[in-house]
């Protein structure tokens, strides 16, 4: 794969030189505090390298969706603060709301060697989500070097995740980017077999191009969340009051024969928990078998299916994993997720790696996540890469 050829700030020379970094600084703000601040700490390695090299240090972001206007709410302002205290050193604040401004540019006149700035909101500028050029240029004019640390944000052509870089004499990614294409990359691309795909969440519509391009690499294929129920009405069950995307059964049962037809073993769930209502405090009912009665809807998967499932895994050398096995928000229909994550990250010499979005939230929750070798930092980028797709933000880096 071209995308894991990518040059690293470890390849490039960039002591003295003004580096234009963009991070994933999308973090949860509560009245202007952090709440969660595991972006912040991902982003330090790639960071603390460049100030230690001699580095003049510019980084940028967006957070949130201000829309392309300035909306104080969404200001980078707290992340500063932030930053600056787990750096031990002052990041200074450039606060324009057109992001390339007279702090901007003052802040980056007055740089020495290991020195940080800060800009504003990416996306207090309209240009960016469009990667329009007048603001990719206005970027790149603050620095020499583009540095990608952003996965997150790795499948969106923007100003700051392409754009800019394209004006700028190199262009590498940092440590976390370089990780995620180690191991997302190469477990999918160079795998330990056997090797096991676990596929949750609610919707199959969203996983469509993952399941077809996961069937021609895996040994075994595991689903269950809310798209197993699609998959298990295209067999003939009942399926009661549960998620179901009627456009999708003859898609899932197209699958399941693909699945057959390259001897890949499909694993769909053999019993359920379910309530008479989606709620928290609803009354639990494990059903006998796949067949789920009516006014009632699948919410986890029930303990034969957790058993069958949890010894996949047991036998598994990698496993990739994208989505719940059930409403894990809520506690009682939070066993199934819970219990792959126990026994993805009891394995001693497997590669684990959880595929973002709300997988990376329920295992970095259960307080599994130092538990597997690799959890994606980025939802929707983790899953475009399993797909196959080309990154625009990686794939505008240059090669080594």
């Amino acid at each position: 794969m071209s995308m894991l050829n990518k040059k690293t700030i470890e390849d490039i020379n960039v002591a003295g030189k003004k580096v234009l970094v963009r991070c994933d600084f999308n973090v949860p703000l509560q009245d202007g505090v952090i709440t969660d601040e595991n972006r912040l700490v991902g982003a330090l390695p790639t960071i603390k390298y460049l100030i230690a090299q001699g580095a003049k240090v510019i980084l940028c972001s967006h957070l949130g969706k201000p829309k392309g206007e300035p909306k104080p709410e969404l200001s980078l302002a707290p992340v500063a603060k932030r930053l600056s205290e787990m750096l031990g050193q002052e990041v200074v604040f450039a606060a324009d709301a057109n992001v390339v401004g007279e702090n901007a540019k003052a802040a980056v006149s007055n740089m020495k060697d290991g020195d940080v700035v800060l800009l504003e909101n990416t996306r207090y500028r309209k240009e960016e989500t469009k990667n329009e050029e007048n603001f990719s240029k206005e970027l790149a004019s603050l620095a020499e070097i583009f540095v990608n640390d952003a996965f997150g944000t790795a499948h969106r052509a923007h100003c700051s995740t392409v754009g800019a870089g394209q004006f700028l004499e190199e262009r590498a990614c940092g440590y976390l980017i370089q990780k995620e294409l180690k191991f997302l990359g190469e477990a999918v691309a160079n795998p330990v077999r056997p090797f096991t795909a676990i596929l949750g969440g609610a919707k199959v519509s969203d996983k469509i191009n993952v399941i077809n391009q996961l069937l021609d690499k895996v040994d075994n294929l595991i689903i269950g969340g809310g798209m197993a129920y699609t998959f298990l009405k295209s067999q003939g069950y009942e399926i009661g009051d549960s998620l179901l995307e009627a456009d999708k059964v003859d898609y899932a049962k197209e699958m399941i024969e693909k699945a057959e037809a390259k001897g890949v073993k499909l694993y769909l769930p053999v019993d359920f928990k379910t309530a008479d209502r989606f709620a928290a405090d609803a009354e639990v009912a494990i059903t006998e078998d796949q067949n789920i009665a009516d006014g009632y809807q699948g919410l986890d998967i029930g303990p034969k299916t957790v058993e069958k499932f949890v010894d996949v895994v047991n036998n598994s050398k990698t496993i990739v994993w994208n989505g719940p096995m059930g409403v894990f928000e809520f506690e009682a229909f939070a066993g199934g997720t819970l219990a792959i994550a126990k026994a993805m990250a009891a394995l001693e010499d497997a590669t684990t790696v959880i595929g973002g979005g709300d997988s990376a939230a329920a295992v970095n929750q259960l307080g599994f996540g130092d538990k597997m070798t690799h959890v994606s930092t980025g939802g929707g980028a983790s899953l475009e890469f399993l797909e196959g797709k080309e990154l625009p933000g990686i794939a505008a880096l240059d090669n080594k």
